[in-house]
């Protein structure tokens, strides 16, 4: 599946780090919101038993995901497992063992950008949306730090570009 899409030429304009950071603030974006679901209680007669339970466990497995996002981009930087490992409380070994497999599966949506769904017709993307479509990624992550008084380009403005290519001057000697 060698195809080029719309979105290749978007993503070639930024580098592995600042998509895995775009994926990070993607994935904490979902953490706030949904902490920000259990801040309500006028709603609260209207859940059932256990919901609160429900949504306070959505809540670590969205932080878990978000956790996962932040060692693939301290490893995009050139972060060690070692480096990685002591805000974790954990040796490297433990570090590289628990997070490896999310790595592999980065590096390796790189490589295999997308697969066939059960039809055989349908490309699926590999990465995750925010690299799959960083445009798209930047414009709504920006949106939403505008709105929670953040920063005009929280987001867009601190992400490492990929160098761009000269273009050939047009004027002559």
């Amino acid at each position: 599946m060698t195809e080029a899409t719309p979105y290749d030429a978007d993503r070639a304009r930024f580098t592995r780090q600042a998509l895995a950071r775009l994926v990070l603030c993607d994935d904490a974006v979902s953490v706030a919101e949904g902490a920000a679901a259990l801040v309500a209680t006028e709603n609260d007669p209207d859940t059932g038993p256990g919901g609160r339970v429900s949504q306070a466990f959505q809540l670590i497995e969205l932080a878990e995901r978000a956790l996962a996002a932040a060692v693939i981009y301290e490893h995009e930087r050139g972060s060690s497992w070692a480096e990685i490992a002591q805000y974790m409380g954990i040796d490297a070994a433990e570090a590289e063992a628990r997070f490896a497999p999310n790595l592999e599966g980065w590096n390796r949506a790189f490589d295999v950008p997308y697969r066939l769904d059960e039809t055989g017709r349908k490309r699926i993307p590999q990465l995750p949306t925010a690299a799959y479509d960083p445009a798209w990624a930047c414009e709504h992550l920006d949106r939403w730090a505008r709105l929670q008084r953040i920063g005009t380009e929280a987001v867009s403005s601190g992400l490492i570009m990929a160098a761009q290519q000269e273009e050939p001057s047009s004027t002559t000697p």
